[in-house]
């Protein structure tokens, strides 16, 4: 009996042209009005995970065909503290006009890293945009990491960070409803725990996973050196050799890597209207690029801490 011959994988219908040094692909050859084949889903989803931030240019698109796509590569999912639209949740929408300005992210960031498992991919989708301005910039966060010494490299692996919503707390009221609400949230969102150096699911690259708009410290270490060590690690996206900024079209699709890059919406536009439409998809729990550093190694105590004591004094709190 003669052996099967294995057939190779289809060649993608699409065409992939680097515009980047360091993250940015524009894809070609692709109508996203209709339903795209798995085989070319698949192909996305490495040029995806390789490049980091995929450029789909001349799409005219509905909020429906970008659910669609969205979906082919995940469980679509709904932003706790951002503008929707009615009757689809998880389909975002930014309208930035005179009297509505930006949110505030034109800081670097990973999306939502406060959530447990954080998004693997962001897909935002150019409707209105301004005459100028109003560029995302992107930052290759494995380059990053492969920039640090080997020293440096050793000593963040293992290492973990506390993530929060920080940002949004400022949209609830100082009022009793609102400290209400905001109390609600909190025990829905608690600070997270991720790696501060954490290994690409798909690539198996090493990538910087703190960020200063949800990362708060360094879990275990003093806070002086914990502030130090991420004020160094948030800098690392100063460098423009590993930047990709990308100058917006209208009809234009953009797909980032969550995992890889992180990225800063530029808020020098408004009040010029900018509309863009955004899905999430979800993504999975971040894991380490190394063995869970042990606490004694972070951490040198003047004297025991009193709350280790078993024998120590009872605080007021604990009274009653």
């Amino acid at each position: 009996m003669n052996a099967r011959i294995p057939i190779p994988p289809a060649a993608p219908s699409f065409q992939v042209k680097r515009i980047g040094a360091f993250c940015g692909a524009e894809i070609t050859g692709i109508d996203l009005t209709k339903p795209v084949d798995p085989h070319d889903i698949a192909a996305l989803g490495k040029a995806h995970a390789e490049h980091g931030v995929l450029v789909f240019p001349n799409q005219r698109i509905s909020a429906d065909d970008l659910r669609r796509f969205g979906r082919a590569f995940g469980e679509l999912t709904v932003h706790p503290f951002s503008t929707n639209a009615a009757g689809a949740p998880e389909l975002i929408v930014y309208d930035q006009k005179e009297g509505n300005p930006p949110p505030p992210t034109d800081i670097w960031h990973s999306d939502e890293t406060f959530r447990e498992c954080p998004p693997m991919g962001t897909m935002l989708c150019s409707k209105i945009i301004p005459a100028l301005g109003g560029d995302t910039a992107f930052c290759n966060m494995g380059a990053a990491y492969e920039s640090l010494s080997g020293k440096m490299q050793n000593y963040i692996s293992g290492l973990e960070a506390v993530h929060d919503f920080k940002p949004f707390k400022t949209l609830f009221a100082e009022t009793e409803e609102g400290w209400r609400k905001l109390r609600a949230f909190e025990e829905i969102y608690r600070p997270v725990t991720h790696p501060v150096a954490r290994v690409h699911p798909v690539t198996g690259r090493k990538v910087i996973f703190v960020n200063p708009q949800f990362t708060l410290f360094i879990k275990g270490m003093e806070e002086s050196e914990s502030r130090s060590l991420l004020e160094q690690l948030f800098r690392l996206t100063a460098s423009l050799e590993h930047q990709y900024r990308h100058r917006w079209e209208p009809d234009m699709l953009v797909f980032w890597d969550n995992r890889l890059v992180m990225h800063a919406a530029v808020h020098d536009y408004y009040p010029q209207r900018r509309l863009m439409e955004r899905v999430t998809i979800r993504g999975d729990r971040p894991a380490g690029a190394g063995g869970r550093a042990d606490g004694a190694e972070l951490r040198t105590f003047k004297a025991p801490p009193v709350m280790s004591m078993a024998g120590r004094q009872a605080r007021e709190h604990e009274k009653g």
